[in-house]
């Protein structure tokens, strides 16, 4: 920093008034250089890499200043290494909390929404510096570009859509634009990246050109992006504005009165604004994680095209006696258009509940909304619709998308998830930690801690006194082979890092200091958290098997602790059909039934009566909503409800379920997936199923 370009011209002792002054300037423009450079740094990262970048220098200098200990950033990324402590990954205050820390440590500002600024960043470029903007899905930049340049008259702004065959327009329209001076917009480059070392060579290298002329580039982020173009532009990031409110002006904004116009039927309107509803609605159900798809679709301004195209014709094309066929709008828009893109029965489901609850006769009448204040406008004019869109709310309640209205909290902690744990990846792997103790030495002490509590090995000959007649002994026999084999792996990879840290052991290593679970461990046994997280179901699942073992067939079981669920359900099945073969029962035509039941976990004393069959298992966790113990169904008022305790077992002919019920899909851990999915088990509801089908509402064995 030159001191002389402040204007501080004596800052001798004599005069300490006009130091003191002089000095508050030196900090305010200081402060002031710092932010627009914190600016131009974070224009070119995506929203959730602003946040991570943005929390990393709070660290990074409160670190340098000792206003925090190594060893209290070291449990905030990672937790207690070796003891199942909540860390701050899984706080639901985590997406506040480091709001409030990041505005204590640098300022409230930047604790705020950026807000990027085209007209500024213009005026910082020249002809020989391109503006490279990063592509999201759902972004254009087009036309924030375009209204740039209405502020600068007579200027020509001259487009060309990268790929196959378009460098011969571009190179033409590039040395155009050079001589005239007009603004070059090149999209999609990333389909075209040959053209751009062609393209820096000759901005750079080219003697004259227009001081007006600009270059404009918009590419999605690929690995082979030319480095000294980007090194070289200013770059930034122009992510869609989110919620109902953006993204139903988003579409509007595109709509002409000519295709507001294009059928006379009453039906049309409504319809179109339907179908920008719902196109709104499934974007931004993503952000929600499992809660909202199971898998995150890349819905796009096409399949909105195409919707919209259908209603047209089916309108055209009907009888107006019989009226709109609502089964195939609800065909098409479910299982074609939108549901084309969807691979997940669930999701499926989902898409095919929103086409049922919204697309019908039902949704021209006056009472009918997509939530409380989300109605249909009744409108002439492009313009009367804006007019209603405008005066949505800019942050919309879950319940708008049929969710809980704490399921941002959901999307909140995936961010909190995300952003410290990239945190963690990123930290030197060098042997100092900052701490006063070395990284192996920290690898060592863990070691020692995790092999003082591993389990002994199984004894084989205890296992073949159980016999191998009933299939549940089975099932255990195999639970067990699975878990002795993670046994050994963890106590071998544990004995070796002890005796020596070479380079088939750097992976171990370099995991257990991030508190990660080691890939040899990770690859034969399951998902968690955190390392400690996975040791410690280590040793509860290992104690469900040794009780089993050495006590006997237990009165209740813990389904999470098992390797394959669907297994033991199948065991289950087959030792009801084997009780019942005198009856004529077959495994095919045997299905199982649950129930619900009052007792706690405590409250268990012996197995199910014979009579009934089955078994009691504990441990599943309902997300989405509550439970009603008294009256035994489905709560409104909470997103995630208690432990369950229910009753499966295995039914012959069994009779449909009384009253209304959910048929609830369970899942082996919150990430929602065919290879996660186990069964799907009946709860009842004084709702419609539908509602905890749009609200996304699954069983899960383990919430971490």
């Amino acid at each position: 920093l030159n001191l002389h370009f402040l204007g501080i011209f004596d800052l001798s002792v004599e005069r300490s008034q006009k130091s003191q002054i002089t000095a508050k300037r030196v900090v305010y423009v200081i402060e002031h250089l710092t932010y627009e450079v914190f600016k131009y740094t974070v224009r070119g990262l995506y929203e959730n890499h602003r946040f991570l970048f943005t929390l990393l220098l709070a660290l990074k200098i409160d670190l340098q200043a000792k206003k925090i200990s190594h060893t209290e950033f070291e449990t905030l990324i990672k937790g207690n290494l070796s003891e199942n402590v909540p860390y701050l990954h899984m706080s639901v205050n985590c997406q506040i909390q480091i709001l409030h820390y990041i505005a204590e440590s640098l300022g409230g500002k930047y604790a705020e929404g950026f807000i990027l600024e085209m007209e500024a960043m213009w005026t910082e470029s020249d002809c020989r510096t391109p503006l490279t903007c990063f592509l999201s899905t759902g972004s254009d930049p087009t036309e924030n570009i375009e209204q740039t340049l209405f502020s600068f008259q007579n200027i020509p702004c001259h487009a060309v859509s990268m790929g196959q065959g378009q460098e011969v327009h571009a190179r033409r329209l590039l040395n155009q634009c050079m001589q005239d001076g007009g603004w070059l917009l090149l999209q999609n480059c990333h389909l075209g990246l040959e053209f751009l070392s062609e393209l820096m060579d000759t901005i750079t290298t080219t003697e004259y050109m227009s001081e007006d002329f600009r270059t404009w580039i918009t590419t999605e982020a690929h690995p082979e992006f030319p480095i000294n173009l980007l090194q070289s532009s200013i770059k930034f990031t122009n992510e869609p504005p989110q919620g109902v409110k953006a993204g139903l002006k988003r579409t509007y904004s595109a709509v002409t009165q000519d295709h507001l116009e294009v059928s006379n039927m009453p039906q049309w309107k409504p319809l179109l604004y339907a179908v920008a509803f719902l196109h709104t609605t499934v974007q931004e159900r993503r952000k929600f994680g499992p809660l909202g798809w199971n898998i995150p679709y890349e819905f796009n301004q096409a399949d909105f095209a195409a919707s919209v195209q259908f209603v047209q014709n089916h309108l055209d094309d009907m009888d107006i006696k019989r009226g709109v066929n609502w089964s195939c709008v609800r065909y098409m828009l479910g299982e074609v258009q939108y549901g084309g893109r969807v691979t997940d029965d669930l999701d499926k489901a989902l898409l095919n509940t929103y086409a049922r609850v919204w697309f019908g006769e039902h949704m021209f009448s006056e009472k009918f909304c997509f939530y409380k204040d989300y109605v249909i406008p009744k409108g002439k004019t492009v313009e009367d619709y804006l007019q209603y869109i405008e005066q949505l709310p800019v942050i919309d309640t879950p319940e708008v998308f049929g969710l809980h209205s704490n399921a941002d909290i959901t999307y909140q902690t995936n961010l909190a998830n995300e952003t410290l744990s990239t945190i963690v990846s990123i930290q030197p792997k060098d042997s100092s930690t900052g701490g006063g103790e070395t990284r192996e030495a920290v690898v060592q002490r863990l070691a020692d801690e995790m092999l003082e509590k591993l389990p002994p090995d199984y004894n084989p000959h205890e296992l073949q006194k159980m016999g191998s007649i009933q299939p549940l002994n089975i099932f255990l026999r195999q639970e067990i082979d699975r878990m002795q084999h993670v046994i050994a792996r963890v106590r071998t990879t544990l004995t070796d890092l002890k005796l020596a840290i070479d380079e088939e052991l750097q992976d171990a290593l370099d995991n257990m200091y991030d508190a990660r679970i080691p890939k040899l461990w990770f690859r034969i046994s399951w998902e968690s958290a955190t390392l400690g997280f996975w040791f410690t179901e280590l040793l509860e699942r290992n104690q469900q098997f040794s009780s089993w073992l050495q006590d006997g067939r237990p009165n209740l079981f813990w389904m999470t602790g098992f390797f394959n669920p669907q297994g033991f359900l199948t065991a289950m099945r087959q030792e009801t059909t084997h009780m019942n073969l005198a009856k004529g029962w077959a495994l095919d035509s045997v299905v199982l039934h649950n129930e619900v039941t009052k007792m706690m976990k405590e409250d268990v004393v012996g197995p199910p009566p014979a009579d009934i069959g089955g078994v009691y298992i504990y441990g599943l966790f309902l997300e989405g909503a509550g439970w009603d113990r008294r009256n035994m169904n489905i709560l409104l008022k909470d997103l995630r409800g208690p432990s369950l305790f229910k009753h499966p077992r295995a039914l012959h002919d069994p009779k449909k379920q009384q009253g209304s019920v959910y048929s609830c899909p369970v899942y082996k851990k919150p990430r929602r997936t065919d290879l996660t999915y186990i069964f799907s088990l009946y709860l009842k509801t004084v709702q419609n199923p539908d509602h905890w089908t749009l609200r996304g509402v699954a069983l899960l064995c383990n919430s971490k």
